[in-house]
């Protein structure tokens, strides 16, 4: 079986920054195993897949671990690829997904991308967490990730992950992120996900479903820039609208190929 795929660095206008996802068109759902070991081929954060269905898109998320409930980043993949790749030249995109309905619109040479708010609440810390952090945080928070509030963008630039403390606690499908008020932007954070084969993400979109109704409501402002400070970096607009997140980010394709699965 052949099968075209799209690699896209996303959430960057440039390559090999942002976050890698490859995109997987599909005429109809191939088996679970088989997409599980074309994601761990693929060997990026996220592989995303779908199948066109009337005015949708039926939309599936795998990391090279588990299939997530969500994944920002691929999604904002996937429609650079409808618009950029396959010439589709609908206004808007619809996502089903296994975390509702979600729209993303091209805005110019960007993708405006709308996601479930999530605020965080007040949590205590795991030992697993706890002991694998170089620098201990100022607040607790969680909601599907914990959120671990630092002090200023400096210490999040110089914090540093014991693994093995870290692969001791499962958050599956979770992760830890970390964040403070940015120098240079509105505020910064970093992404760490416990017995993943990439521990560190570069650009998690999923975890501003968070990050930004916590930090709306600190810094009393809903229009927000922020920046994920991974090696590879990556820059997001957000802004907070009633129950939704709205990130603003850009894409560039690098690779376009075909897969055989057998």
């Amino acid at each position: 079986m052949e099968l075209r795929f799209y690699q896209i660095d996303a959430f960057t206008d440039t390559l090999f920054k942002g976050n890698p996802a490859c995109v997987v068109p599909l005429e109809r759902w191939l088996p679970d195993a088989l997409l599980f070991k074309i994601a761990q081929e693929n060997a990026v954060p996220e592989t995303a897949f779908f199948v066109e269905e009337e005015a949708s898109f039926h939309l599936r998320w795998f990391t090279p671990d588990i299939e997530m409930d969500l994944c920002g980043h691929a999604t904002l993949a996937t429609a650079h690829c409808l618009k950029t790749l396959l010439k589709d030249s609908r206004p808007h995109y619809l996502f089903k997904t296994k975390s509702g309905l979600l729209r993303v619109k091209a805005r110019g040479n960007a993708y405006q991308m709308e996601l479930p708010a999530r605020m965080p609440v007040t949590a205590s810390l795991p030992d697993a967490i706890k002991k694998a952090l170089s620098i201990a945080p100022q607040a607790i928070y969680k909601a599907r990730d914990y959120v671990l509030v630092y002090k200023n963008e400096q210490e999040i630039l110089d914090l540093q992950i014991n693994r093995a403390q870290l692969d001791q606690i499962n958050l599956d499908p979770g992760g830890v992120v970390v964040t403070a008020e940015g120098d240079r932007c509105d505020f910064v954070s970093r992404f760490f996900t416990p017995q993943a084969t990439i521990l560190e993400d570069p650009v998690t979109g999923s975890a501003h479903c968070s990050l930004v109704p916590f930090w709306a409501e600190q810094l009393q402002k809903n229009e927000l820039n922020a920046q994920q400070c991974s090696q590879r970096g990556g820059l997001l607009n957000c802004s907070l609208v009633g129950d939704k997140v709205v990130l603003v980010g850009k894409a560039r394709t690098y690779a376009v190929g075909t897969l055989w699965t057998e």
